[in-house]
């Protein structure tokens, strides 16, 4: 009896033909995007280009008028309720004088676990002392969350992700407007959750930092001009199609 073949496991992301119009402006055109499993994809683009468009269409969040998300193989809305995905916007819509403290807001990342109670579990505890310990802010959990800087802010809130241990990982610039530290602490943590197995695809600027940590890039000016490889992406012809002259690169 022959062995049957095991079917490949689907990518993390794999979106088809994604077309988003905002009245008569057309902020996707037919984008495709896929990102394999453990593996980094940096998502490259001007502002306007339809970064944080492409982000919220693969949430579920913006109805595309054509085109397919598959997360994991399941539909956005789906790999939501399960927890697969999770998305740190470039700039988090709450009140930041509001009474919450840091462990509070990744905490929040537990609730789809912890039942109509929301009462939280010893496992749920673990598992926000676990990831405020993995983005070095345990020493601030009692802080409240407008006390902190904005390299703080953008840790709590990738700490929350890890706390719901999702899968996929959505980072709308989480690179904007960081500290030093921040951002070395960011960058190792990405890392160390692509070891694990985990998927992220982060919009970003920094074209430096795409070339050393990303496994793949997506250049996007409201389409796709190009994709694969960092070094084949980030080409001189395809930056100047891009960025049109306005181009800053960081140095390493």
């Amino acid at each position: 009896m022959s062995t049957p073949i095991a079917s490949p496991a689907p990518p993390a992301l794999l979106a088809r033909n994604l077309t988003v119009s905002y009245n008569d402006v057309r902020a996707l055109d037919a984008v495709g995007v896929s990102v394999g499993t453990g593996s980094i994809c940096g998502l490259i683009g001007v502002n306007g280009s339809g970064k944080s468009t492409l982000f919220k269409a693969l949430m579920g969040l913006l109805v595309p008028a054509a085109g397919t998300v598959e997360l994991y193989g399941r539909s956005s809305r789906e790999a939501r309720q399960r927890g697969l995905v999770a998305y740190v916007p470039q700039a988090e819509d709450v009140d930041w004088d509001f009474p919450v403290s840091v462990a509070d807001v990744v905490a929040m990342g537990r609730y789809g676990l912890m039942g109509p109670s929301r009462r939280a579990s010893a496992a749920d505890r673990a598992a926000v002392d676990a990831a405020l310990e993995r983005v070095g802010l345990s020493g601030l959990r009692r802080r409240q969350i407008g006390e902190l800087s904005g390299g703080q802010r953008k840790r709590a809130f990738v700490a929350r992700s890890i706390a719901q241990d999702a899968k996929l990982l959505l980072l709308d610039e989480p690179f904007a407007g960081v500290d030093r530290s921040s951002e070395t602490t960011l960058t190792a943590l990405l890392q160390e959750l692509r070891d694990e197995g985990r998927s992220v695809l982060m919009s970003t600027h920094d074209l430096a930092g795409v070339s050393q940590l990303c496994d793949s890039a997506v250049l996007l000016h409201n389409r796709v001009l190009a994709r694969g490889r960092p070094e084949d992406v980030l080409t001189p012809s395809n930056l100047a199609l891009a960025f049109g002259g306005a181009l800053e690169i960081r140095e390493p």
